[in-house]
């Protein structure tokens, strides 16, 4: 055993070099944790049994079977740029450029003895299509970047619904660091809804998405990690078995510029980001939540939610005072709840994850509510067949409704200003204060619109204070022009 333990120690330690010492650290503690689960309860059974019969080699046997059955597709490597052929861009993020690429030896498949660095005695999956993310001005490598790469290739252990990271390259020209991932043969989700939209039914294909995105989620989630980014452009799709979707989240922790030294600066796309955030509060869970019902509407509709409108501070100002989409009319009743509480203004409100996972699994395996789900797409075919639903009859995107993650600081700035300066302001969706309503009442309308219900007042309130919010940010915008109006 000691001779084993040696053996692992020695040979983690060959790995490549990248270049950079805490990458080349990542890759080296990676084999080590993983040659070294050999966790006393894997073993009790076979301690408890242990007798004069038994004999050391026994033990090694059991042990070795244990790390020979390590999954070798979780390591991570570093992989030399001239690997890769047949480079070719095919998208642009907010952070860097996405490459299509061929993997000369292509990723491990699996394993066929201990060794860690005998990458050849495995057998791969040669000339593999694989995504390159080069990051822009990722020379230098920040130890907040490498807690987030852990956190991709924590959560891809459990495997559920996760896209695959398979280790590193450099650009040799320019110096960036290259992220290795798994190929999404069919795309993103979007993508999907507006080139299929017609052929995904209530009763089968959303419900089936939905789950497999939920059971991702929850992956992340249990594993004490947050995604941040989360939307219709992460969810990414492969043919399994060249027949059925497998729907995987991508782009875990990795929204953030590689170089940040912390997670301060707020990136994301405003549609999808949870009010909260606007307000200075950090991503959460619960914002994931509130991306989650985002994501649910989007596949209702075929459409990203606020297309056709400008994605500036007055979206995210009616974002703040409860503007949500508007849901289709063949929604079942029972999935506009769960939506409408993934996308609430109070974080409190929404559901966990797994609550969510366990209602989509019930609705598409156990077959509740089926009926509704069935009745819900016969009312889809109308709307689709009256050109009233789908992507193709929602109108023209608007140019300045921007898609890719971007920096939220200068739109949380303005509305923590507005904020300071309108003590009595809150959400409609998290209730007015009780002052502004009983000025409303009594000293505005008088005893003759007592009556007034709170539908009447939440509308009236919302008017005079964005009138009142768009006073005081003229008021603010002049203070930075030197009072020059």
């Amino acid at each position: 055993m000691l001779f084993l333990a040696l053996q692992i120690n020695h040979n983690v330690k060959s790995v490549k070099e990248s270049g950079n010492s805490d990458l080349d650290d990542f890759f080296v503690n990676l084999r080590l944790e993983i040659h070294n689960r050999l966790e006393i309860t894997k073993f009790t059974d076979e301690i408890k049994n242990i007798d004069k019969y038994y004999t050391p080699e026994f033990l090694f046997n059991t042990i070795y079977s244990t790390f020979r059955n390590n999954k070798a597709e979780i390591l991570m490597e570093w992989i030399p740029y001239s690997q890769f052929t047949n480079v070719k861009e095919i998208a642009k993020g907010g952070f860097g450029i996405i490459y299509q690429a061929t993997w000369l030896d292509g990723s491990i498949n699996n394993i066929n003895n201990i060794e860690v660095h005998h990458v050849k005695s495995r057998k791969r999956r040669n000339n593999e299509t694989v995504i390159l993310k080069k990051f822009n001005n990722s020379q230098g490598i920040s130890k907040y970047f490498l807690n987030e790469l852990k956190s991709n290739q924590y959560c891809y252990q459990v495997k559920h619904h996760i896209v695959k990271t398979y280790g590193f390259t450099k650009d040799p020209k320019f110096g960036d660091y290259i992220l290795v991932m798994q190929y999404a043969s069919e795309g993103d989700l979007h993508n999907i809804l507006r080139e299929k939209f017609t052929e995904i039914t209530w009763d089968k294909q959303k419900l089936a998405i939905l789950w497999q995105i939920s059971e991702g989620l929850e992956t992340i989630h249990n594993s004490e990690f947050i995604h941040r980014d989360f939307h219709s452009g992460n969810i990414l799709s492969n043919l399994s078995n060249g027949k059925r979707h497998q729907w995987q989240i991508g782009d875990l922790g990795l929204s953030q510029p590689v170089s940040a030294q912390s997670n301060n600066e707020i990136y994301g796309v405003i549609p999808y980001v949870a009010p909260e955030i606007f307000k200075g509060s950090a991503f959460s869970k619960e914002s994931d939540i509130y991306c989650m019902g985002m994501i649910m509407w989007e596949l209702t509709t075929g459409c990203k939610p606020f297309a056709n409108v400008e994605h500036d501070i007055h979206l995210i100002y009616k974002i703040l005072d409860g503007e949500r989409p508007e849901i289709t009319k063949d929604t079942p009743e029972c999935y506009a709840k769960l939506m409408k509480r993934c996308w609430d203004s109070d974080p409190t409100k929404r559901p966990l994850i797994t609550e969510i996972r366990k209602t989509f699994g019930k609705w598409f395996f156990k077959n509740k509510s089926i009926g509704i789900f069935k009745q819900a797409e016969i009312k889809r075919k109308e709307l689709i067949k009256l050109k009233k639903l789908g992507f193709k009859f929602n109108g023209k995107t608007h140019p300045s409704a921007i898609y890719t993650s971007r920096s939220l600081k200068s739109f949380i700035s303005s509305c923590s200003s507005i904020f300071s300066n309108s003590k009595d302001y809150n959400s409609i969706e998290l209730e007015f204060d009780i002052d502004i309503k009983r000025y409303l009442r009594f000293k505005i309308f008088g005893p003759s619109l007592h009556n007034l219900n709170s539908n009447d007042l939440n509308t009236i309130s919302s008017n005079i204070l964005g009138t009142k919010r768009n006073i005081e940010e003229l008021e603010i915008n002049s203070y930075g022009n030197s009072g020059i109006y």
